[in-house]
Protein backbone atom coordinates (compact mmCIF):
# COMPACT_ATOMS: atom_id res chain seq x y z
CA UNK A 1 0.00 0.00 0.00
CA UNK A 2 1.96 3.20 -1.02
CA UNK A 3 0.82 6.57 0.52
CA UNK A 4 1.49 9.88 0.50
CA UNK A 5 3.25 11.32 3.63
CA UNK A 6 0.07 12.71 4.98
CA UNK A 7 -1.95 9.18 4.43
CA UNK A 8 1.17 7.70 6.32
CA UNK A 9 1.12 10.12 9.24
CA UNK A 10 -2.51 10.20 9.75
CA UNK A 11 -3.42 6.22 8.96
CA UNK A 12 -4.30 4.53 12.20
CA UNK A 13 -3.24 0.79 12.09
CA UNK A 14 -2.13 -2.12 10.12
CA UNK A 15 0.76 -2.74 8.12
CA UNK A 16 1.74 0.59 5.76
CA UNK A 17 4.77 0.27 3.53
CA UNK A 18 6.40 3.60 2.60
CA UNK A 19 9.17 4.70 1.01
CA UNK A 20 10.22 8.16 -0.38
CA UNK A 21 7.49 9.51 -3.53
CA UNK A 22 8.82 8.40 -6.94
CA UNK A 23 10.00 11.06 -8.06
CA UNK A 24 12.52 11.72 -5.33
CA UNK A 25 13.96 7.81 -5.95
CA UNK A 26 14.29 8.58 -9.68
CA UNK A 27 15.73 11.99 -8.99
CA UNK A 28 18.35 9.79 -6.66
CA UNK A 29 18.75 7.13 -9.74
CA UNK A 30 17.73 4.06 -7.01
CA UNK A 31 13.84 4.00 -8.16
CA UNK A 32 14.34 0.62 -10.20
CA UNK A 33 16.85 -1.08 -7.30
CA UNK A 34 15.70 -4.18 -4.93
CA UNK A 35 14.58 -2.03 -1.39
CA UNK A 36 16.16 -2.46 1.67
CA UNK A 37 13.15 -3.31 4.00
CA UNK A 38 12.99 -1.42 7.19
CA UNK A 39 10.66 -1.84 9.65
CA UNK A 40 8.66 0.44 12.42
CA UNK A 41 6.53 -0.80 15.21
CA UNK A 42 5.17 1.75 17.21
CA UNK A 43 2.24 2.81 19.17
CA UNK A 44 0.52 5.20 16.93
CA UNK A 45 -3.01 4.44 18.36
CA UNK A 46 -3.08 3.14 22.13
CA UNK A 47 -2.62 4.93 26.25
CA UNK A 48 1.41 4.80 25.39
CA UNK A 49 0.90 6.81 22.07
CA UNK A 50 2.21 9.86 23.28
CA UNK A 51 5.76 8.42 23.12
CA UNK A 52 5.08 7.22 19.44
CA UNK A 53 3.66 9.53 17.93
CA UNK A 54 6.95 12.06 17.14
CA UNK A 55 9.07 9.21 16.57
CA UNK A 56 6.86 7.84 13.80
CA UNK A 57 7.63 10.98 12.03
CA UNK A 58 11.12 11.12 12.12
CA UNK A 59 11.87 7.74 11.41
CA UNK A 60 10.07 8.59 8.09
CA UNK A 61 11.47 11.64 7.82
CA UNK A 62 14.90 10.11 8.25
CA UNK A 63 14.45 7.34 5.76
CA UNK A 64 13.27 9.84 3.30
CA UNK A 65 16.64 11.87 3.31
CA UNK A 66 18.54 8.55 3.18
CA UNK A 67 16.90 7.77 -0.39
CA UNK A 68 16.94 11.46 -1.62
CA UNK A 69 20.93 11.20 -1.06
CA UNK A 70 20.74 8.25 -3.12
CA UNK A 71 19.61 5.34 -0.71
CA UNK A 72 22.34 2.95 0.67
CA UNK A 73 24.20 1.08 -1.10
CA UNK A 74 22.82 2.08 -4.35
CA UNK A 75 19.30 0.72 -3.24
CA UNK A 76 16.10 2.35 -1.80
CA UNK A 77 14.84 2.08 1.75
CA UNK A 78 11.59 0.79 1.84
CA UNK A 79 9.63 1.82 5.51
CA UNK A 80 7.29 -1.27 6.69
CA UNK A 81 5.28 0.69 9.70
CA UNK A 82 2.94 -1.06 11.70
CA UNK A 83 0.94 0.22 14.54
CA UNK A 84 1.43 -1.95 18.13
CA UNK A 85 -1.64 -0.09 19.98
CA UNK A 86 -0.31 -0.31 23.21
CA UNK A 87 -0.69 -4.16 23.19
CA UNK A 88 2.63 -6.64 23.56
CA UNK A 89 0.55 -9.31 21.44
CA UNK A 90 1.08 -6.91 18.56
CA UNK A 91 4.16 -6.38 18.98
CA UNK A 92 5.30 -10.06 18.79
CA UNK A 93 3.22 -10.83 16.09
CA UNK A 94 4.16 -7.64 13.51
CA UNK A 95 7.62 -8.47 14.54
CA UNK A 96 7.19 -11.70 13.47
CA UNK A 97 5.66 -10.79 10.15
CA UNK A 98 8.42 -8.44 9.66
CA UNK A 99 11.03 -10.75 10.16
CA UNK A 100 9.64 -13.67 8.38
CA UNK A 101 7.14 -12.75 5.89
CA UNK A 102 7.92 -9.04 5.02
CA UNK A 103 11.63 -9.17 4.63
CA UNK A 104 12.52 -6.48 7.15
CA UNK A 105 16.94 -6.21 7.36
CA UNK A 106 16.23 -4.01 10.37
CA UNK A 107 12.95 -3.57 13.02
CA UNK A 108 12.83 -0.03 15.10
CA UNK A 109 10.42 -0.72 17.74
CA UNK A 110 9.31 -0.41 20.96
CA UNK A 111 8.54 1.61 23.93
CA UNK A 112 8.06 0.24 26.99
CA UNK A 113 10.42 -2.52 28.51
CA UNK A 114 7.35 -5.00 28.16
CA UNK A 115 7.09 -4.63 24.65
CA UNK A 116 10.88 -4.74 24.30
CA UNK A 117 11.44 -8.18 25.71
CA UNK A 118 8.43 -9.75 23.69
CA UNK A 119 10.02 -8.57 20.61
CA UNK A 120 13.84 -9.33 21.55
CA UNK A 121 13.19 -13.49 21.21
CA UNK A 122 11.41 -13.04 17.73
CA UNK A 123 14.16 -10.91 16.71
CA UNK A 124 16.64 -13.22 17.45
CA UNK A 125 14.56 -16.48 16.30
CA UNK A 126 14.60 -14.95 13.11
CA UNK A 127 17.88 -13.94 13.16
CA UNK A 128 16.98 -10.30 12.67
CA UNK A 129 18.07 -6.63 14.33
CA UNK A 130 16.21 -4.97 16.48
CA UNK A 131 16.74 -0.88 17.47
CA UNK A 132 15.21 -0.29 20.53
CA UNK A 133 15.20 3.69 20.22
CA UNK A 134 13.86 4.01 23.84
CA UNK A 135 15.45 5.15 27.39
CA UNK A 136 14.84 2.18 29.64
CA UNK A 137 16.29 0.70 33.05
CA UNK A 138 19.30 -1.05 31.28
CA UNK A 139 20.78 -4.34 31.40
CA UNK A 140 20.34 -6.32 27.89
CA UNK A 141 23.02 -7.89 26.62
CA UNK A 142 22.00 -9.52 23.23
CA UNK A 143 23.79 -8.55 19.75
CA UNK A 144 20.44 -8.50 18.15
CA UNK A 145 19.25 -5.86 20.26
CA UNK A 146 20.70 -1.92 19.79
CA UNK A 147 19.61 0.77 21.88
CA UNK A 148 20.98 4.54 21.40
CA UNK A 149 18.95 5.74 24.01
CA UNK A 150 19.57 6.56 27.69
CA UNK A 151 20.07 4.32 30.49
CA UNK A 152 19.92 4.93 34.18
CA UNK A 153 23.74 5.67 34.51
CA UNK A 154 23.58 8.30 31.54
CA UNK A 155 20.92 10.41 32.98
CA UNK A 156 20.04 9.83 36.99
CA UNK A 157 23.73 9.78 37.98
CA UNK A 158 24.24 13.79 36.56
CA UNK A 159 20.41 14.21 37.89
CA UNK A 160 20.02 13.47 41.75
CA UNK A 161 23.32 15.33 42.48
CA UNK A 162 22.00 18.49 40.75
CA UNK A 163 18.59 18.17 42.47
CA UNK A 164 20.09 17.50 46.21
CA UNK A 165 22.13 20.63 45.93
CA UNK A 166 19.31 22.70 44.68
CA UNK A 167 16.72 21.78 46.64
CA UNK A 168 17.72 19.04 49.59
CA UNK A 169 18.48 15.26 50.74
CA UNK A 170 15.38 13.43 51.64
CA UNK A 171 12.87 12.61 48.10
CA UNK A 172 9.85 10.90 47.65
CA UNK A 173 9.46 8.69 44.63
CA UNK A 174 6.46 7.63 42.95
CA UNK A 175 7.00 5.32 39.77
CA UNK A 176 5.01 3.59 37.25
CA UNK A 177 4.37 -0.38 38.43
CA UNK A 178 6.52 -2.17 35.79
CA UNK A 179 10.32 -3.34 35.32
CA UNK A 180 11.04 0.54 34.07
CA UNK A 181 9.66 2.14 36.85
CA UNK A 182 10.55 -0.18 39.48
CA UNK A 183 13.91 -0.21 38.56
CA UNK A 184 14.47 3.46 37.82
CA UNK A 185 12.88 3.90 41.29
CA UNK A 186 15.52 1.83 42.97
CA UNK A 187 18.68 3.99 40.68
CA UNK A 188 16.83 7.00 41.79
CA UNK A 189 17.48 5.47 45.40
CA UNK A 190 20.81 4.34 45.08
CA UNK A 191 22.24 7.51 43.59
CA UNK A 192 20.46 9.31 46.43
CA UNK A 193 22.13 7.51 49.27
CA UNK A 194 25.31 7.30 47.35
CA UNK A 195 25.13 11.33 47.56
CA UNK A 196 24.36 10.89 51.12
CA UNK A 197 20.61 11.58 50.84
CA UNK A 198 17.61 9.73 52.40
CA UNK A 199 14.54 8.43 50.40
CA UNK A 200 11.73 8.29 52.83
CA UNK A 201 9.30 6.65 50.43
CA UNK A 202 8.64 4.57 47.49
CA UNK A 203 5.58 4.09 45.28
CA UNK A 204 4.31 1.90 42.34
CA UNK A 205 1.22 2.55 40.54
CA UNK A 206 -0.39 0.76 37.63
CA UNK A 207 -0.26 2.71 34.28
CA UNK A 208 -3.87 3.32 34.34
CA UNK A 209 -4.18 5.12 37.66
CA UNK A 210 -5.16 9.09 37.16
CA UNK A 211 -6.41 9.63 40.89
CA UNK A 212 -3.17 10.63 42.73
CA UNK A 213 -4.86 12.25 46.13
CA UNK A 214 -4.18 9.81 48.26
CA UNK A 215 -0.27 9.69 47.51
CA UNK A 216 0.17 13.62 47.39
CA UNK A 217 -1.63 13.04 50.78
CA UNK A 218 1.22 10.99 52.25
CA UNK A 219 3.62 13.34 50.87
CA UNK A 220 2.17 16.20 52.35
CA UNK A 221 2.61 14.03 55.39
CA UNK A 222 6.27 13.04 55.04
CA UNK A 223 7.40 16.37 53.78
CA UNK A 224 10.79 15.33 51.73
CA UNK A 225 12.36 18.07 50.20
CA UNK A 226 11.96 16.53 46.39
CA UNK A 227 9.49 14.70 45.15
CA UNK A 228 10.49 12.19 41.83
CA UNK A 229 7.94 10.83 39.11
CA UNK A 230 8.73 7.59 37.30
CA UNK A 231 5.29 7.84 36.12
CA UNK A 232 4.81 6.73 32.83
CA UNK A 233 1.71 7.39 30.26
CA UNK A 234 -0.90 9.48 28.84
CA UNK A 235 -3.15 8.18 32.84
CA UNK A 236 -0.07 9.74 34.60
CA UNK A 237 -0.19 12.87 33.36
CA UNK A 238 -2.94 13.83 35.91
CA UNK A 239 -0.24 13.95 38.33
CA UNK A 240 1.16 16.86 37.74
CA UNK A 241 -2.01 18.45 37.28
CA UNK A 242 -3.07 17.38 40.93
CA UNK A 243 0.68 18.26 42.07
CA UNK A 244 0.54 21.83 41.19
CA UNK A 245 -3.13 22.71 42.67
CA UNK A 246 -2.05 20.90 46.20
CA UNK A 247 1.51 20.93 47.10
CA UNK A 248 2.91 23.28 44.55
CA UNK A 249 6.31 22.88 43.24
CA UNK A 250 7.33 26.36 45.12
CA UNK A 251 6.86 23.98 48.14
CA UNK A 252 8.21 21.11 47.18
CA UNK A 253 10.03 20.79 44.03
CA UNK A 254 9.43 18.00 41.04
CA UNK A 255 12.00 16.28 39.38
CA UNK A 256 11.37 13.44 36.61
CA UNK A 257 13.36 11.22 34.90
CA UNK A 258 10.52 10.33 32.23
CA UNK A 259 8.59 13.66 32.16
CA UNK A 260 8.85 15.69 28.81
CA UNK A 261 9.71 12.64 26.72
CA UNK A 262 5.87 11.99 25.42
CA UNK A 263 5.79 15.62 25.69
CA UNK A 264 3.58 16.20 28.57
CA UNK A 265 4.49 19.74 29.11
CA UNK A 266 2.49 20.39 26.16
CA UNK A 267 -0.72 19.64 27.34
CA UNK A 268 -0.34 20.60 31.34
CA UNK A 269 -0.93 24.47 32.08
CA UNK A 270 2.15 26.82 32.11
CA UNK A 271 2.12 26.78 36.45
CA UNK A 272 2.16 22.88 36.23
CA UNK A 273 4.96 22.80 33.84
CA UNK A 274 6.88 25.41 34.93
CA UNK A 275 9.69 24.31 37.17
CA UNK A 276 10.03 20.93 37.02
CA UNK A 277 13.57 19.36 36.75
CA UNK A 278 14.80 16.83 33.84
CA UNK A 279 17.52 15.20 32.32
CA UNK A 280 17.33 14.33 28.29
CA UNK A 281 19.31 13.74 25.26
CA UNK A 282 17.68 16.31 23.53
CA UNK A 283 14.88 19.07 23.52
CA UNK A 284 13.97 21.74 21.13
CA UNK A 285 15.92 24.59 22.06
CA UNK A 286 19.33 23.18 22.88
CA UNK A 287 21.76 25.94 21.84
CA UNK A 288 23.42 24.29 18.37
CA UNK A 289 22.99 24.78 15.23
CA UNK A 290 21.85 20.77 15.02
CA UNK A 291 19.19 20.99 17.12
CA UNK A 292 18.01 24.26 15.25
CA UNK A 293 18.37 22.70 11.80
CA UNK A 294 16.83 18.98 12.98
CA UNK A 295 13.33 20.94 14.43
CA UNK A 296 13.14 23.28 11.52
CA UNK A 297 13.49 19.93 9.26
CA UNK A 298 11.15 17.82 11.22
CA UNK A 299 8.40 21.09 11.59
CA UNK A 300 9.00 21.41 7.01
CA UNK A 301 8.92 17.84 7.00
CA UNK A 302 5.26 17.43 8.73
CA UNK A 303 3.75 20.58 8.19
CA UNK A 304 3.53 21.83 11.51
CA UNK A 305 5.47 23.57 14.60
CA UNK A 306 5.09 20.91 17.19
CA UNK A 307 7.21 20.43 20.06
CA UNK A 308 9.64 17.57 18.40
CA UNK A 309 11.55 15.81 21.97
CA UNK A 310 13.65 13.51 22.72
CA UNK A 311 11.57 10.45 21.31
CA UNK A 312 11.59 12.15 17.87
CA UNK A 313 14.66 12.43 18.30
CA UNK A 314 15.78 9.11 19.18
CA UNK A 315 13.95 7.54 16.16
CA UNK A 316 16.29 9.86 14.02
CA UNK A 317 19.38 8.90 15.50
CA UNK A 318 18.35 4.91 15.31
CA UNK A 319 18.04 4.97 11.57
CA UNK A 320 21.25 7.04 11.02
CA UNK A 321 23.11 4.98 13.62
CA UNK A 322 22.02 1.76 12.05
CA UNK A 323 22.63 3.35 8.11
CA UNK A 324 26.02 4.06 9.04
CA UNK A 325 26.79 0.87 9.94
CA UNK A 326 25.57 -0.55 6.89
CA UNK A 327 27.52 1.76 5.39
CA UNK A 328 30.48 0.33 7.25
CA UNK A 329 29.43 -2.89 6.77
CA UNK A 330 28.62 -2.80 2.98
CA UNK A 331 25.68 -5.02 3.51
CA UNK A 332 22.67 -4.49 5.00
CA UNK A 333 22.43 -7.84 6.03
CA UNK A 334 21.52 -8.29 9.99
CA UNK A 335 24.57 -9.99 11.08
CA UNK A 336 27.01 -8.11 8.98
CA UNK A 337 25.50 -4.95 10.26
CA UNK A 338 25.68 -6.18 13.67
CA UNK A 339 29.79 -6.82 13.23
CA UNK A 340 30.15 -3.39 11.64
CA UNK A 341 28.20 -1.80 15.07
CA UNK A 342 30.80 -0.99 17.54
CA UNK A 343 31.95 2.54 16.91
CA UNK A 344 30.17 3.44 14.50
CA UNK A 345 29.01 6.83 15.33
CA UNK A 346 26.47 9.49 14.14
CA UNK A 347 26.57 13.33 14.98
CA UNK A 348 23.03 13.36 16.33
CA UNK A 349 20.93 16.40 17.09
CA UNK A 350 21.45 16.06 20.61
CA UNK A 351 25.42 15.74 19.91
CA UNK A 352 27.94 12.99 19.02
CA UNK A 353 25.71 9.64 19.61
CA UNK A 354 28.95 6.08 19.14
CA UNK A 355 28.13 2.50 19.55
CA UNK A 356 29.68 1.44 22.24
CA UNK A 357 30.28 -2.76 20.87
CA UNK A 358 30.55 -4.45 24.44
CA UNK A 359 26.85 -3.63 25.14
CA UNK A 360 25.34 -2.42 21.75
CA UNK A 361 24.75 0.72 23.88
CA UNK A 362 25.47 4.32 23.01
CA UNK A 363 27.72 6.93 24.30
CA UNK A 364 25.99 10.68 24.35
CA UNK A 365 26.17 13.81 25.64
CA UNK A 366 23.29 14.65 28.21
CA UNK A 367 21.60 17.34 29.35
CA UNK A 368 20.16 18.68 32.97
CA UNK A 369 16.63 20.67 32.54
CA UNK A 370 14.27 22.97 33.67
CA UNK A 371 10.67 23.37 32.57
CA UNK A 372 9.81 26.90 32.07
CA UNK A 373 6.25 28.38 31.24
CA UNK A 374 6.47 28.41 27.75
CA UNK A 375 6.18 24.17 27.55
CA UNK A 376 9.91 24.17 26.85
CA UNK A 377 13.38 23.24 28.76
CA UNK A 378 16.11 25.25 29.52
CA UNK A 379 19.48 23.81 29.54
CA UNK A 380 21.04 24.27 33.47
CA UNK A 381 24.05 21.48 33.17
CA UNK A 382 25.72 19.89 29.71
CA UNK A 383 27.61 16.39 30.45
CA UNK A 384 29.52 15.09 27.70
CA UNK A 385 29.81 11.96 25.95
CA UNK A 386 28.38 9.41 28.83
CA UNK A 387 28.95 5.71 28.45
CA UNK A 388 26.20 3.48 29.44
CA UNK A 389 28.31 2.22 32.42
CA UNK A 390 25.41 0.42 34.34
CA UNK A 391 25.27 -2.04 31.67
CA UNK A 392 28.96 -2.27 30.92
CA UNK A 393 29.25 -3.50 34.58
CA UNK A 394 26.88 -6.81 33.25
CA UNK A 395 27.24 -7.19 29.63
CA UNK A 396 30.48 -8.31 27.06
CA UNK A 397 29.02 -9.16 23.90
CA UNK A 398 32.85 -9.03 22.73
CA UNK A 399 33.75 -11.89 25.20
CA UNK A 400 30.12 -13.80 24.67
CA UNK A 401 28.38 -12.62 21.82
CA UNK A 402 25.77 -15.30 22.28
CA UNK A 403 24.45 -13.66 25.31
CA UNK A 404 20.88 -12.89 25.09
CA UNK A 405 19.96 -12.02 28.65
CA UNK A 406 18.07 -8.52 30.23
CA UNK A 407 20.30 -8.74 33.42
CA UNK A 408 19.24 -7.36 36.62
CA UNK A 409 22.02 -5.12 37.79
CA UNK A 410 22.75 -5.25 41.48
CA UNK A 411 21.50 -1.82 43.06
CA UNK A 412 22.78 -1.64 46.71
Amino acid sequence: MRLSRRQFFKAASGALAFASFPHVLKQAGIAAEPPIKVGNILDKTGFLNIYSLKQIETVAMAVDEINKAGGLLGRPLELIFYDSQSNNQFNSQYMTQLLARDGAQVVHAGVTSSSREVMRPVARKFKGLFFYNSLYEGGVCDRRHVCPAMTPAQQVEPLVPYVMKQHGKRCYILAADYIYGRTHAKWIQHYTRLNGGEDLAVEHFPLDVSNFAPAISRIQAAKPDVVWSVLVGGAHIAFYRQYEQTIGKKNIPLASSVYGIGREQTVISADEADGIIIATQFHDDLDTPAATEFVNKVHAYVGNKDFVGDYGEYGYRGINLWANAVRKANSAEPDAVIEALGGTSFESPGGLVTIDGQTNHATMDVYVCIGDRNQRFKTLEVHKQRPPADTQAVCDLIKNPNDDTQYMIDIK
